[in-house]
């Protein structure tokens, strides 16, 4: 039955992947738009740390989980994101419903696991304007984009050592990004407009290690070590331009460019490699409290098609701490004894310098894990509240809500069945 409900949920929601747009943030005009949290609900809401793996959950961020799997685990999450929009002179709000993860995490043995799954990487989603008055002639710029790049990932996990586990993601990223800019001036029988494409793909890796030795009969270290490499994408690009009528709309004299001219058909996208680093403390079934540290190169960022002129990227680097709490595991007699309770909040410097402002983000999350009647399979509901970006300099000023909500149905396979 378990498996018939995932299946259903895949092909629902599959559909829905390919063609949602994940975001309405101004900030995903910039590079390859906005990076999505790759991690799973009950993740998100201990602030984004990945360091804890156990035998019913899915550890989207640490492949190195995957050997605690007991159990052959489903997973699926999707959210609502409410986003303020605000400036020094102006303000209006937005929202957006999103599919964030499908996964499956199967044990192959005893310390050994796999996982595989879909889950969206970037999201690119806005529509900005701008106008300027000079000697009575106003020019308006407006600027629109869409799509993003979708992952696929295949995850192994296996238990070195008693206290050590290892593990590797392989993910491919795929996906279209769209952008049109169109000016207009009041003087001006015609407007301009630039139409761009870039389609992209290619492959990156996550390593990670994980040390979790027994530091008292009660009490359990976690740390651990993840590595996601340098991303070299290959990006196929066309460049559309020309003139419409400002009366009529329809467009005049459009022409595709000819980029193989200028060296810019293909062109090779970088992101920098990102290091976790990440120290925890807990007690098993009934704590955990934790921290990470993650730093990224960004200043070594390249993307030779999309260049913005007041954009400059400097190294980003994030910390978050957060943790859970069960009161009662496995009691027969409470119903919310067997609730897990989770809480956090994440600080980061994205690496984004705009018209010399540094863009930063801000949030705090907090949610449960609802245990689905007797079983172990749950469902986790989850809240973020949080803040990016800021007024000065022209920008803009992000104040957002988001509700998370993640499934997680266990299974058992390859077992023996027994004939009375």
């Amino acid at each position: 039955m378990i498996k018939k409900i995932f299946v259903a949920i895949v092909l629902l929601s599959s559909i829905g992947l390919s063609a949602q747009n994940g975001t309405v943030s101004p900030y995903s005009y910039f590079g390859l738009g906005d990076t999505r949290n790759s991690g799973t609900v009950d993740n998100q809401m201990m602030g984004g740390i990945s360091m804890v793996g156990d035998s019913i959950h899915i550890n989207l961020k640490n492949p190195a989980a995957y050997s605690k799997l007991m159990l052959t685990t489903y997973a699926a999450g999707i959210s609502y994101n409410n986003i303020g929009l605000k400036t020094s002179d102006a303000s209006q709000s937005t929202s957006v419903t999103n599919l964030d993860y499908l996964s499956i995490g199967v044990p192959l043995g005893k310390g050994f696991g796999m996982g595989f799954g879909l889950m969206p990487f970037t999201s690119v989603g806005y529509d900005l304007e701008t106008s300027t008055t000079v000697d009575d002639v106003t020019i308006i710029n407006n600027y629109a984009g869409d799509g993003g790049l979708n992952r696929v990932y295949f995850s192994l996990g296996y238990q070195l050592l008693d206290d050590i586990s290892i593990g590797a993601t392989v993910n491919y990223n795929f996906g279209t990004i769209n952008s049109t800019r169109v000016q207009t001036s009041s003087d001006a029988q015609y407007g301009a407009l630039d139409r761009r494409e870039t389609q992209v793909g290619g492959f990156d890796f996550n390593y990670s290690i994980n040390y979790t030795p027994k530091i008292s009969e009660k009490y359990t270290l976690y740390t651990t070590i993840g590595v996601d490499t340098q991303i070299n994408l290959n990006a196929e690009n066309s460049q559309s331009i020309g003139s419409f009528s400002r009366v009529t709309g329809q467009e005049i004299e459009v022409v595709d460019v000819n980029l193989d001219a200028q060296a810019r058909k293909f062109a090779p996208v970088r992101i920098p490699t990102k290091t976790t680093l990440g120290v925890g403390i807990g007690e098993d079934l009934k704590w955990f409290l934790g921290a990470e540290y993650t730093f990224q190169e960004l200043s070594t960022y390249r993307n030779d098609f999309f260049e913005v002129d007041n954009l400059t990227y400097n190294d980003a680097s994030g910390f978050a701490i957060g943790g859970y709490f069960v009161p009662e595991y496995n009691s027969f007699t409470s119903y919310y004894k067997r609730i897990t309770y989770r809480a956090g909040l994440r600080v980061s410097q994205t690496g984004l310098e705009i018209n010399n402002e540094d863009i930063n983000d801000f949030g705090i999350t907090f949610g449960t894990g609802l245990p689905l009647g007797r079983d172990i399979s749950n469902l986790n509901i989850g809240f973020e509240i949080g803040k990016r970006g800021t007024i000065d300099a022209g920008l803009i000023k992000e104040n957002y809500f988001k509700v998370n909500i993640g499934l997680s149905l266990n299974d058992r396979w390859f077992r023996k069945r027994k004939i009375n």
